[in-house]
């Protein structure tokens, strides 16, 4: 029987005014659900920032000007380098979306960070293929976490 991925785990909250989003993101819940989504021993830093640092990242390193939900630097150069990366939730960003889409925050959260704890370990969904297969591994891991289809 193969062994858990080990995983080495840093959680940062740059925004100290979303103290609600840090009271529903207690480390033992999001230890979970990152473990939930890696194959692989890993080194991981979730990051939770607020629109401003959010925008200033996404316009820094992928063109666009504004915040977006989460990013995901993944570091490993080959796939035999091992995971490390950082993720960043923008805390403002995942409370609009949960709401305009209906779902629990901590619904949205769980789903943004196994689809950073994803795109860390290599994958993606730049083309339709890779877009089903991503999107599969996160209903299959966010059902073992007890949370509904997030692309339903």
């Amino acid at each position: 029987m193969a062994s858990a991925p080990r995983l080495t785990l840093s959680q940062q909250f740059a925004a100290k005014s979303f103290a609600t989003h840090k009271a529903l993101l207690p480390r033992a819940t999001v230890l979970r659900w990152v473990k939930a989504a890696l194959f692989a021993d890993a080194v991981l830093t979730l990051r939770f920032v607020d629109a401003e640092e959010g925008r200033t990242l996404n316009r820094s390193y992928r063109g666009k000007d504004y915040a977006t939900n989460v990013l995901t630097f993944a570091y490993a150069e080959s796939e035999d380098d091992p995971v490390s990366g950082d993720i960043v939730l923008c805390c403002p960003v995942v409370e609009r979306e949960a709401g305009e889409q209906g779902k629990p925050l901590e619904a949205h959260y769980a789903h943004l960070i196994v689809h950073g704890v994803l795109h860390a370990q290599g994958y993606d969904h730049e083309d339709e293929d890779e877009a089903k297969e991503m999107e599969g591994i996160e209903t299959e891991v966010l059902a073992a976490l007890g949370f509904p289809d997030p692309y339903r």
